[in-house]
């Protein structure tokens, strides 16, 4: 039935299990999960002539380039998250001794019900509202249609979110005199150039994690890259392929070279010798020498931990729980909180459609400077 249909997912099945497979689906847990995802992901049509059209050169270029259009219709990560949805539902399926498609309402409400009430750690609202989204993801690119809407699903839904959901847990924010003790702790070898620079560069200019590391220097510079640089006599400007489409971010200059951004920056290029490509990249092991690998948005969030840590902030709390206090968004949160300036401007920097979101961030804004009480005469 799929076979042959443009199936924008790489890497990911578009059969459903075979009978042979269904019959090896034993609740005991015999099957060898790890197994039967690695032969899905080896039996993936991806995206395909239609069966009636016979092949040829243009056509089977125009295939390959549609494949890349597919794979960039989401960001790695969301595809990642996508995949692991939906191999954790077909494994929960196999062990019911159900089929995972085509999709039943049924069958995905008890699913949202499992992962609600255990017998596992129970998840988050959150995160069983994203794999909820995952498995209409996974589905529409099986030619399937997931209603979200029925009510085998938003019943259960509802009443997940009413008896379990809480507040949003927010990240600290790193602040001004907190990014400073952290910087202070780093090394000025090749390495702490480097970390100095993502910090400061990811502070100013309240960049999400993958942000700072998809920078390349020039425009055009290689394929993966979702961003460049320019420099100017004031700042930098950056230009990002964001999550929220494209957007410019100005970096201007500090007031002194130690804890300035695009001097930072400037330093790392220079001694790195780095005038194209990935800008933030590895390093040696004896840290004197840049390699031309870009780092992954992970080093990002283990430098924050890291740097933490190091400079000691939160000490009043034990390790464990600063760790779990401080993340990538750490950055973007300490820039919302600290920025004295209009909020629209906080806005713009940071990339949100509205100022309800930027307020999110902001952990201590003056919440009360807009008086409604007294301007409704009490």
């Amino acid at each position: 039935m799929l076979r042959g249909q443009f199936n924008f997912i790489a890497g990911f099945t578009g059969k459903m299990p075979s009978e042979t497979e269904k019959s090896m689906s034993a609740p005991s847990g015999e099957l060898d999960d790890a197994r039967v995802d690695e032969r899905d992901r080896e039996e993936s049509d991806s995206i395909a002539l239609p069966t009636h059209v016979a092949g040829s050169g243009t056509l089977d270029q125009l295939v390959d380039t549609a494949r890349d259009y597919a794979r960039a219709a989401a960001s790695d990560n969301t595809l990642k998250a996508y995949a692991k949805d939906w191999a954790h539902f077909t494994r929960w399926c196999r062990m019911k001794g159900a089929e995972p498609g085509p999709p039943s309402p049924e069958m995905i409400g008890l699913y949202l019900a499992d992962l609600a009430s255990g017998p596992s750690p129970a998840l988050s609202v959150s995160t069983i509202d994203r794999r909820l989204s995952g498995l209409a993801w996974n589905y529409a690119q099986r030619g399937f249609t997931l209603d979200r809407k029925n009510r085998h699903i938003a019943t259960v839904l509802a009443g997940i979110k009413r008896k379990h959901a809480q507040p949003p847990m927010q990240k600290e924010a790193i602040l001004a005199e907190d990014i400073l003790a952290m910087v202070a702790t780093l090394p000025f070898d090749l390495r702490g150039l480097r970390d100095r620079a993502i910090l400061l560069l990811g502070y100013a200019g309240g960049l999400r994690r993958s942000e700072i590391v998809c920078l390349d220097v020039g425009k055009d510079d290689t394929p993966d890259a979702g961003g460049w640089i320019e420099f100017f006599e004031n700042g930098a400007l950056l230009t990002l392929n964001a999550k929220t489409g494209w957007r410019e971010v100005e970096i201007g200059r500090g007031s002194k070279d130690q804890t300035c951004p695009v001097h930072a920056l400037e330093q790392w290029l220079h001694f790195a010798k780095i005038d194209f490509g990935p800008v933030f990249v590895g390093t040696s092991r004896d840290g004197k020498r840049a390699s031309d690998k870009r780092l992954n948005d992970r080093h990002v969030a283990r430098l924050i931990k890291r740097t933490v840590l190091d400079a000691g902030i939160r000490a009043d709390l034990p390790e464990k729980e600063r760790l779990a206090l401080f993340s990538g968004h750490s950055l973007r949160a300490g820039l919302a909180s600290s920025a004295e300036v209009d909020e629209r401007y906080v806005q713009k920097q940071l990339g949100h459609t509205s100022a309800e979101m930027t307020r999110r961030y902001q952990r201590r804004r003056d919440r009360f400077r807009v008086n409604l009480t007294k301007a409704a005469g009490l």
